[in-house]
């Protein structure tokens, strides 16, 4: 469990790196950008799995996926569910809206909870109850105060649930199935990148580009890497909470791109760091109780 949590923390600083880092990526807009980002993920991902010695979990969903006609439609569904994810990601520090995707990701470990409870019965540990119950005060001042959440918000907190329920259905939460996830995703990256307002011109009028969009490929590859590992060696609970750590660096990351947390917003905030700070002690009382029985 210890290097689950380790993993999922590497993996929320990586993408909110990411987050920043599209800014840096003009004149290129958000479809074009995760068309690159689909595009040179794919290489890195497969040069990954292929060092681990992991190709096997590739091939066997392949030839499932050829003996079951049914998994070649839920391929394309979560590999459309997660490049919706990956599209917005990169659209939405963009356009102003990189708060609205910061509480999608807050509201995420309610409904990873929530989805764990239901589909998986999983249950939470004391402080990882008190974590949730802290966070969902947050919410509901979200609520009260708003009346409803921005599309944008939403599509973060239901969309993974769906995602993640999908990919255990069919047998394949693993790089595997990430690979083909990706892999569909192609076709997508390619038009983007070649219908583009910027285009591959692009490149030549701002040399920075031959070096900034392929390190896009290497940091997307790490985090989605990370993620998806994290994803396998956590209960779905767990890894939903643990996803609060993610939503706090985008915030900072919004910050930094000059939005602003309203008055009324800060008891949206508050409780919800504090359900970070206790799952943060949850880790580390994991961590230290290993060590212990190590010893």
């Amino acid at each position: 469990m210890s290097k689950g949590i380790l993993f999922s923390v590497i993996s929320s600083t990586l993408f909110a790196v990411l987050y920043f880092y599209a800014t840096l990526l003009a004149p290129l807009n958000g479809e074009e950008i995760f068309g690159w980002r689909t595009l040179l993920t794919i290489p890195f991902l497969t040069v990954f799995i292929w060092r681990c010695s992991l190709w096997e979990l590739v091939r066997v969903l392949t030839r499932r996926m050829c003996s079951q006609p049914l998994l070649i439609i839920g391929a394309l569904a979560t590999s459309a569910l997660l490049g919706i994810q990956l599209w917005l990601f990169m659209w939405a520090p963009l356009h102003g809206r990189a708060l609205h995707v910061s509480l999608g990701y807050f509201l995420l470990p309610l409904t990873m909870l929530l989805t764990g409870r239901i589909v998986y019965q999983e249950r939470l540990s004391r402080l990882q109850n008190l974590a949730a119950i802290s966070a969902a005060c947050g919410v509901a001042n979200e609520l009260i105060q708003v009346g409803s959440f921005s599309w944008e918000t939403l599509v973060v907190a239901f969309g993974y649930p769906l995602y993640f329920v999908l990919r255990r259905r069919m047998d394949a939460n693993n790089l595997g199935g990430l690979w083909w996830d990706m892999v569909l995703l192609l076709p997508a990256g390619l038009w983007f990148v070649h219908a583009g307002a910027a285009g591959l011109t692009a490149m030549a009028e701002h040399p920075a580009l031959y070096i900034l969009i392929p390190l896009l490929g290497i940091l997307s590859a790490a985090a989605l890497l990370f993620y998806m590992v994290a994803s396998q060696t956590l209960s779905l609970s767990l890894f939903g909470l643990l996803g609060y750590v993610e939503p706090v660096l985008l915030v900072l990351v919004a910050l930094l791109l000059g939005e602003q947390i309203k008055s009324h917003e800060w008891l949206t905030y508050i409780p919800i760091w504090l359900a970070v700070l206790l799952l943060i002690i949850e880790g580390s009382r994991s961590l230290y109780a290993r060590t212990e029985r190590s010893n």
